[in-house]
């Protein structure tokens, strides 16, 4: 089917559950999912002016493939799988190395020359090529995760599917996102940004660049090549104040045409825990 055609197929079932019944609607929604994870159609995307923009009608195929699925056993060596969604295969034919028990759900991207070490990537997302998933480290549904990105251990990237609407945590090319960092709720994280270890970034937190003379506050969104750190605020409730998390930029990262020796100065400069 042309995209066009498989949008309309989505639409209408969205709008009317019975025609999941149908042949043709079951074929469509197959047809998304194959599309995302062949990586030829991804649930947000870039577009001619640099903007991230989410294709809902995408989303919306991902939630009615779940029904229209049994429940199914299989089994990988030891282990028993009793689920809707088949495991990702063909990774040789990819060209991307997995050490087991890493799982990744069909209907997921990963592109070549990655390596995913002990970790979880559910349905819908996008892993570029080169990138780096490191042991324990999670990838929500519909995640966009750049190329030549390092993703650390126990890193959690948040998935979203409701509401069609919302966007999906983006990392941007060449990013470095240090152990145990929690990135969730669409925010954005800019090409070559470093994210020090620990750091939590949801929509509402602050996120504040004390790099200049005055502090600037940013929500949702960390500008290329930043160095961010945890920090912290104060903050009164009726029971006192108390301090609340935040997010600092306390650098950038130096222009290097070598991303891995530009990011290993960055670490010594700023003394950032990974």
């Amino acid at each position: 089917m042309e995209t066009w055609e498989l949008r309309e197929q989505v639409e209408a079932a969205w709008d009317n559950r019975q025609l999941l019944a149908q042949d043709q609607t079951r074929q469509a929604l197959e047809e998304v999912i194959a599309r995302l994870d062949a990586g030829t159609l991804r649930c947000a995307e870039l577009d001619a002016m640099g903007v991230w923009v989410v294709r809902e009608w995408v989303k919306k195929a991902v939630l009615l493939y779940f029904p229209v699925r049994p429940m199914e056993s299989y089994t990988v060596g030891p282990f028993e799988y009793y689920d809707k969604i088949p495991l990702k295969r063909d990774w040789p034919a990819a060209g991307v190395r997995v050490i087991p028990p890493a799982t990744v759900r069909y209907g997921a991207f990963v592109g070549a020359g990655a390596i995913l070490m002990p970790s979880y990537i559910n349905i819908g997302a996008w892993v570029g090529p080169r990138t780096m998933v490191d042991t324990w480290a999670t990838v929500g549904t519909c995640a966009q995760i750049g190329a030549d990105v390092h993703l650390s251990g126990g890193v959690g990237i948040g998935g979203v599917l409701e509401p069609p609407q919302a966007s999906p945590v983006i990392i941007g090319d060449g990013a470095f996102i240090g152990s145990r960092a929690v990135i969730v709720e669409g925010v954005q994280v800019g090409e070559r940004a470093v994210i020090g270890a620990g750091v939590v970034l949801t929509a509402s937190t602050r996120i504040i660049d004390v790099t200049g003379p005055e502090p600037q506050t940013l929500r949702g969104h960390v500008p290329p090549d930043s160095v961010v750190i945890p920090g912290s605020l104060p903050k009164a409730f009726p029971a006192g104040e108390f301090q609340v998390p935040c997010a600092l930029i306390i650098g950038r990262r130096s222009p290097s045409t070598d991303l891995k020796t530009s990011l290993n100065q960055t670490l010594r400069e700023f003394d950032v825990a990974v």
